[in-house]
This record gives C-alpha cells, structure tokens and sequence, in this order.
C-alpha cells in the first residue's frame, strides 16, 4: 500500500477513543514464495465495480492471500478497471485505493464499528476527514447522514473486510447493510469469509449485485500448481502434477504442504501416488483449521458416510440410524462449506478428496463389527435404490458372500462398467476359498466388481477361481454359470478394447437364448477362465475333481465356440422364434447386454450405431434395468441429434439426466453423451451461449475435459468427432475460423484409418471446407472436397452439398446444379436432417438466380415444412446471403411459417455481418449483467421509473445503473449511450 494510505490509516487510529491495531487496518504480508494468480486478480476488479464481492471457502483456500494481494497491487495503482498484466501487476488506472479491515474473534458491534470508522475513513480519503463517520454502532439519524455523504462522493469508497465470518451477531451489522443499500453504490465491499456470513447475501444475488468467488475459483490450475511447485524448486511430470491436482482438489494449503514436503524427497513421483489426507502435516491442518469447529454430532455423520463416495440424506439416515440428515448435510454444504452438493433433487453431497481420506482412515479405526454393520447397511440400502453395483461392492466389504452372490444373479446386467474414471477405492477382502468352492458364482461375482472398478487383472482372477469349481454346481445351474461368465468376458474384452472378442462374447450370449439346454460339459464350463492361449482349469468328466488346464485351440471364445462375423452377430440379435430360455425378463436381459456392448464398440469405431442402441433401449426398459436405459438413451440422444431428430434428442438427453442414476456425481460419461446431445440441438437452434454450456459439461465424452477419462478400454471416437464439430462452429461465430480447422483437422485425424467412420468423417470434411470457403478461400475448399465427390465416396450427400455451395460462392451456378444432389429424391430420404435442409435451400438459391421466383418460394416453403417441427434455425441465420433475401421475399408471397420466417429475417443479417468484420472495439471496463438488462430497456420510451417498476428494482438503483453505464460507454445521453452500445453489438 502506499505510505499515504497507510499514514490515513495510523492518524484514524489516533483519534479514537480506544486503542486500535494498525494490523488489522493493513493487509498482511503474503506467504512466501507467491504465486502469481491474474485470473482472479481480474475477478476482483471486475467485481470490485459492483457493490458487494464475496470471497467465500472454508480454511486453507487462499482467501486472505488473494485478497492481500489484490488490496496491494490495486492500493498501489489506485486505479478503477485496473488491467491486470501476466505478471499479476496492475496497471495504472483511476480506481479508489482499498481500505483494509481484518475481523477478529470476539468483535461485537461496538469494536467493530470502531475499526469500521477508521477504515472507512481511511478509504475516504484525506479530503474527507470530516465525513460523518460513527466511532461506535450508529443511530439511524447517524446512518442516514453517512449514507447520505457517501451517496454524495464523486469516487465511492472501496472497502475490504477478511474473515467477516467471524461475525456472530447479525444486528452488528445491520448498519452495514443500511449502506449498502442507501449509498448508490459509492460504498463497494470486497469480502472474505468462511461461510455463515451475516449479510442478506440471498438478497443482492437475487438483484444481481453480488460477484462470487468460491472454492472451484479459488482452486490451483494445472499452470497454478506447476509455478508453486517451481517456486519451491520441485520438478514432476505432467502426470504426476495432474494426480497431484486431482489429488489435492487444488486446495491451496495442501499444494503448499505437498510442496514443501516434495523438496526433501527422493522419488517425487512416487510420493505424489501415495499423497492424501493422512500426510501428517494436512491431517493436523484439517483436525485443528476443519473439524475442530464441527458439532460432534456431525463429525460422526461425516466419519460414517465416509464409507461412501458420495452420499444423500436418505442414504446418510440409513448409515447413521438418525433422522434428520438432510439438515446437517445441508448446514456442512452451506455455512460450514465442508461438502459439495450437485443440483439434483434431493440433492448428494461429496468431501474434498482429502477430508474424506481423513474421514476414512477415522472410519477405520471404529470396531471391525461395527465397520461390516455400515457395509451390511450401505449394500442394502444401494440394492433398494438402483445402484446395485455399489450394493455388491459393500456387501463383499462386509463378507455377506450370500447377499453378494444373490445381488450379483439377480442384478448382473447392471454391473457392467459403463463410466470411465479412477477405480472406485480399494478392493474388497476376497472371499475364502471354501466359500468360493461352495458357490462359485461368488467368485463370479467378485469379478464383476473388480471389472466395474476397472480393475481387469484382478477380475480375470476371480474369473478363473470360479471356473475352477464350476463343475461342483448342479446341472440347471450350470447352464446359468455360463452365461454369467460369457457375460464376465464380454466386459472384460471391452475393458480391454478387444472388439473382435466383444462381437463374438455377445454372439455367444445372444444364441444361448433360444438354443435347447446343452449336455453338461464341464470341461466347456472350465474354458470360461480365460481367453487366447492362457491355460484354463477344468473338472474331469469321470471323476469331478479339478483336471490339468489345457490350451484352448486358436480362434475359441468363452466357452471354446468359434467368434462369429459382424453379420452372426447381428442375425444372432434378431428375436429368436425358438423362445428364451429364461423367460421374457432373461431374454430382454440379454438382448439389451449384448446390443449395448456392440453399440459401445461400433461407437468407437466411429460408426452411428442408432438403430443398435434404440432395440438395445427397449430391452432395457422391458426388462427394467435402469442403468444399462440411461446408456442407451443418453447415446440414442447424440445420435438422434445427429440425424437431425432435434425434438427427439432434447426429450432423450433431458430424460436420461433425470435418472436417478445420474445423480451424484455418478455416470458422469453417460451425462456427458446426454449435454453433449443437448449442445448440439442448441447449436442448430442457433443458441450459441446454451451450446457452449453443455459443451462444456460434456468433457468427460469428448475430452475437451482436462484429466477428463474416456469409457472402459476405449474412446469415445464418435462423441469426440461431434464434439470438435460443435466447437469448431462456435469459434467460426467468434472469427476464429483457423482455431476451428484445427480442432476439425484433428478429428479427422483422429478417425484415419477408420472406413466405419465415414460418415463422421465427411461431416467433419464438410465442415472445413465450410470455413474455409467462409473466409473467401474457395480454391482450397474446392480442392478438399473435389476428390471424394468425383469419386463418389459414399455417403457422398454431405460432401456434394459442402462443394455446392463453394461454387455458388464463387460465382458459377451452372458447377453449383451439377453436383448439388437430388434433395427430393428417394435416397434423400435417408440423410440427415441438416444435410437435407442445405440441399433444399441450395436448390432455393439456385432457382432464384435463374429467376424462378415461384419454384424458389416453392422450395423454400419445403425447407421451412421440415424445419420448422424441430426449431432448426442456424441452417437459416447462417446462410449465405442469397438464401436471406430469398427468406425476405418469401414473407410477402405468403407462407404458412410467416412467424418463424419473420425473426429469422429480423436476426439473420446479424451473424453475417459478425462473421464478416473485423473484431470490433470493446469496454476497457464490461457492463454487469444488471447493466446489460438496463441497457436494453434504454433502448424503449420508459422512463427510469417504469424501468425500476419492470425489474423489481428501486428507482435509485437503476438510476446508478444508467450513471455507471453512461461512464462505461463514455456517453451523456440516453440516445448517445443506445448508439454507442449498438456500435459495440451490445445490443
């Protein structure tokens, strides 16, 4: 801070009545050795111009240390809309110098309010010493006055309170609140807290007066984690540095522990893999700084349900034998900021990777009795509620080998790894061997939990345990046995991305449907073990006993049949006229398994399975298997939007997230296929903001998600094509066509070598030639599509339309009709909506250039008859200029979509003109979100008035609103500040 600032601060303090510590009215010093941190240095200025900024995490998240150094670096430039340089330094600019104030234990109103005064005074200013300012808890005729005199300044008053939290008594800060809503706005706070704050935070989110900075914000980056770690001179690998984030959930105080501790080791990367909440140093931290403030109670809950990962209050009662767990998880969510909660109803809560290693290791220190109890507990209450793969995972962990094995039978289609990630925790104890030899479906069992924690070596294990004592099982169940274990190996070949062994596993199961029962034959059953060459235990015919292992021949499967073709495969999933075996529910069983294991592989192939997910769904809904539905339908929603099944793929995605088995942070890959379905819907429907949200939450599929893991054994080749294709379409709209290309160049590479995949392929082609062509290069465009299409490289459709309009582009119509295909012909009928949808309005262009007016409107009001049923509207806004004016002229040749026609000629010259300038200028200072929405009412005839009327706002508040928006656009007016926005595109 500068030395006059902190010579306001020393005189405040003298002529107060009581003694006052200058360190409280100062920043502290940072800890060594600082890290630079600018993008939230650049959240601070940004909120630092609206009323009240709320920096809230529990302990150790770096609060006080941003704060301190912001409060430094913009004491020392005291300029408002400071720029933030790389370094973390602030520019020179007119922002207001910050006043400081550190809130301590025990401070009622009256101590408060005396180091308010002299921080307030301090922040006002030498010129305003004579400001009415209060030394003790003022009186309302006091607070009127101050607010008053501070509503009067030119340059409001920018105050830091640290560790507000510490606020017990809410009426200490009622006069607070007074200013705050009486000062229009010249009184700015920048708050640090824990939680619990004492202040009407719900009321200023809800006017949109509050910037919040939480504990996601405050987390370490990647690049964060690297320069702490280079500031402490420790060097780690990529990977280790992301376990290490991963780790640490970029918690600021174990960053610092770890990188102290990494300085005197001699393998660091081996020290990363075993770092966790029980390293001495962060456990302290957490008993003294965490848990220390937690009501016992509480603690206990959090110990219990640390069995868990995540955990609901339904499930917290059923752990804890109480009652009212959704209060206390909610208050730890809340004021105590100890959990995360998702936004699913009910809600789930989560620790912090290192709390809940804490909280395990207390866990495992409880009577071993007692720890089974949970288990026994956690088993039953995951198998009534639709997590049957959590379910068998406890009831191993408890040693109920019966509940496990019975859960395994009656549930197995469910527990098969659909989600990718890191193994759900440790292994349970295995079973012993004479229980495994009494009922080796335990071991079976067993291995399909290994196989859903991704753990394949350990699940093959178990896999052999059990056809080692296969022949001790009677007859009937034996036959059962096999298709359990066929269907073991199926899922261990697809955690192995073995694709050929995947078709012939699941030919395998699906011809066992309608087949009569075969003659025992236990050597049959002992080859289940293992596949390819490795030796197999098998029972003797003549005696029972275990014989030698033998060598299956090359070319057996599970059971030593032959693989089959794709074409087996897909005759043997046809519904068998021979009758199932099991019943309707066994065979819907297997008919959904097995069409959702091949759907899953001929997906990361690159192919549009649709047909193969959509039985495969109804299987799974005919047999009720929740899980194996929300895989099918959230992959039916992508390939539905695909198609261009716009209405369809929004009611699949919006459906499958609202499964249960989506909440929780659970199966976040099949959530991802769903938002990334919803991206794509919303990007035809031309709303790029909500395209880019669920772009954004669809990571885990596309692996635009840094860390982001794809699905068991393979990519997701197909989602991550489609994900580069919305990506590079939404930076076309930003002119930022070369960043495009390159995402969709890497696509392409990315399927090379890949002819099931081209379909995508010629999307992504298509595509490219698209923005090159946009950006005037037609040549190169030209040349990228002119091969393929000549040579009819099917499907062809997308590539003709693509290189149609590249010659409408440059000029020659007659080259345009040549290879513009038949959008009406019979063939058509089986394109994809969007490609059929640029065909036909080509086909409208090109008639309007011959001047066919009528067969161009004819056309036209074909395009908007299968357009307008799925709101497809990008197709439009995004055309070339003549399709606009074909649309302008249609409105006054009549059309049945008159409204739909109307906004898309109101807004199509928008993106055309976007896309075709240069960036334009913007704010040194950007509008808020409130000002945004006053802007845009200046635009009408209502007066601030009626403006305040509309929002549910004061008159005064909108009032600041239009004083600061003038400012910003550098206007004087209502009509100069309407013109000056529009010139911005702000409007």
């Amino acid at each position: 801070m500068p030395e006059q600032a902190s010579d306001v601060r020393v005189e405040a303090t003298r002529r107060l009545g009581p003694p006052l510590l200058a360190s409280r009215l100062s920043p502290p010093a940072p800890p060594e050795p600082v890290v630079a941190r600018p993008r939230l240095l650049r959240r601070l200025d940004a909120g630092a111009a609206g009323p009240v900024t709320l920096v809230s995490a529990p302990a150790g998240w770096g609060k006080t240390t941003l704060l301190a150094a912001w409060t430094r670096l913009a004491g020392a430039s005291a300029g408002e809309g400071a720029d933030v340089r790389g370094d973390g330094s602030v520019a020179d600019s007119d922002r207001p110098a910050p006043a400081w104030l550190s809130v301590e234990a025990g401070d009622d109103g009256d101590r408060l309010w005396s180091y308010l005064a002299a921080a307030l005074r301090a922040g006002a200013g030498p010129a305003h010493d004579d400001a009415p300012v209060p030394d003790r808890p003022p009186r309302p005729d006091q607070l009127e006055l101050l607010a008053a005199a501070l509503a009067a300044r030119e340059r409001p008053v920018l105050l830091v309170l640290d560790d507000l939290h510490r606020v017990t008594d809410p009426a200490a800060l009622s006069g607070l609140d007074f200013l705050l809503r009486h000062t229009e706005q010249r009184l700015r706070l920048v708050i640090g807290a824990r939680a619990g704050l004492p202040l009407p935070v719900h009321r200023l989110r809800l006017s949109g007066e509050l910037t919040e900075i939480g504990p996601d914000d405050l987390a370490f980056t990647d690049d964060e984690v690297a320069d702490l770690l280079a500031a402490h001179g420790v060097t780690l690998s990529g990977e280790s540095l992301r376990r290490l984030r991963t780790r640490s959930g970029g918690w600021p105080a174990a960053l610092r522990f770890a990188a102290l501790a990494l300085r005197r080791q001699p393998d660091p990367a081996r020290w990363v893999e075993q770092f966790g909440g029980d390293q001495p140093d962060i456990a302290g931290y957490l008993h003294e700084e965490v848990l220390a403030a937690v009501d016992p109670a509480a603690r206990d809950l959090l110990r219990r349900t640390a069995l868990a990962e995540t955990v609901c209050a339904d499930l917290a009662d059923a752990l804890t034998g109480g009652s009212d767990a959704e209060r206390v998880l909610a208050g730890l969510a809340g004021d105590g900021g100890l959990l995360s909660r998702d936004e699913s109803r009910p809600p789930w809560y989560r620790c912090h990777p290192l709390l809940a290693d804490l909280l395990r290791a207390e866990l495992a220190r409880l009577p071993d009795e007692e720890v089974r109890e949970l288990h026994l507990r956690a088993a039953g209450w995951y198998a009534d509620n639709g997590r049957p793969a959590e379910g068998l995972r406890h009831a191993l962990a408890a040693g109920h080998w019966d509940r496990a094995t019975e859960l395994f039978v009656a549930r197995w289609p469910e527990l098969a790894p659909y989600d990718g990630g890191e193994p759900a925790g440790p292994a349970p104890t295995p079973p012993p061997p004479e229980a495994v030899r009494r009922d080796p479906e335990l071991a079976l069992a067993c291995a399909a939990e290994r196989a859903n924690a991704g753990d394949g070596a350990a699940a093959a294990a178990h896999l052999r345990a059990a056809a080692a004592y296969a022949g001790t099982l009677p007859t009937p169940r034996r036959d059962r046995f096999l298709r359990l274990a066929t269907a073991v190996e199926l899922t261990l070949a697809r955690l192995a991305g073995d694709h050929h062994e995947v078709r012939a596993a699941a030919a395998r199961l699906i011809r066992a449907r309608g087949a009569p029962p075969p003659s025992p034959d236990p050597g049959a059953v002992g080859e289940v073990a293992a596949r390819g060459g490795v030796a197999r235990p098998e029972v003797s015919p003549r005696t029972g006993e275990a014989a030698e292992p033998r060598t299956p021949p090359p070319g057996t499967g599970v059971a030593g049949a032959r693989t089959s073709t794709a074409d087996e495969v897909r005759e043997a999933l046809a519904p068998s006229t021979a009758g199932p075996r099991g019943g309707a529910t066994e065979d819907a069983d297997l008919r959904a398994f097995a069409g959702t294991a091949l759907g899953l592989v001929e997906l990361a192939e690159g192919q549009l399975p649709a047909a193969r997910f959509a039985r495969a769904l109804h299987a799974a809904r005919e047999a009720g298997r929740p899980r194996t539905e929300l895989v099918c339908l959230s992959r039916s929603a992508l390939l539905q939007a695909v198609r261009g099944e716009l209405r369809a793929a929004e009611t699949s995605a919006r459906a499958a997230l609202a499964m249960p088995p989506c909440h929780g942070w659970a199966c976040r890959l099949d959530c991802a296929y769903a938002h990334l379905a919803l991206a794509l819907v919303a990007l035809h429907r031309d709303r790029p903001e909500e395209a880019a949200a669920d772009l954004a939450l669809a990571g885990p599929a596309t692996g635009g998600e840094p860390g982001a893991a794809p699905g068991p054994g393979e990519a997701e080749t197909a989602a991550a094509a489609v994900g580069a294709l919305c990506r590079a379409l939404l930076l076309h709209d930003r002119n930022e066509p070369a960043a495009g290309r390159r995402i969709l160049a890497e696509a392409r590479q990315r399927l090379a070598g890949r002819p099931q995949a081209a379909e995508l392929t010629h999307r992504l082609l298509a595509a490219d030639a698209d923005l090159l062509g946009a950006r005037g290069d037609l040549d190169a465009a030209r040349d990228l599509l002119a091969g393929p299409v000549h040579e009819r490289v099917e499907p062809v459709a997308p590539l003709a339309v693509a290189l149609a309009r590249v010659e409408l582009r440059a000029g020659d119509p007659r080259a345009a009709g040549r290879v513009l295909p038949d959008w009406e012909g019979t063939d058509a009928a089986g394109w994809p909506l969007p490609v059929r949808l640029e065909a036909g309005l080509l086909h409208a262009a090109l008639a309007g250039r011959d001047g066919d007016a009528r067969r161009a409107g004819r056309l036209l009001e074909q395009v908007l008859d299968l357009a307008a049923p799925d709101g497809f509207r990008r197709v439009f806004t995004r055309a070339d200029p003549a399709v606009r004016d074909l649309l302008a002229a249609h409105l006054d040749s009549g059309t049945a979509h008159w409204s739909m026609v109307s906004d898309l000629v109101r807004v199509a010259d928008e993106p055309a003109e976007r896309g075709a300038a240069e960036p334009g200028p913007t704010l040194e200072e950007p509008l808020t979100e409130r000002e945004l929405t006053i802007l845009r009412y200046l635009q009408s005839i209502l007066s601030n008035v009626e403006i305040a009327s509309e929002l549910s706002l004061s008159v005064n508040t909108v009032k600041t609103h239009v004083r600061n928006i003038y400012r910003k656009l550098d206007a004087t007016r209502r009509r100069e500040a309407v013109r000056r926005a529009r010139e911005l595109r702000l409007i």
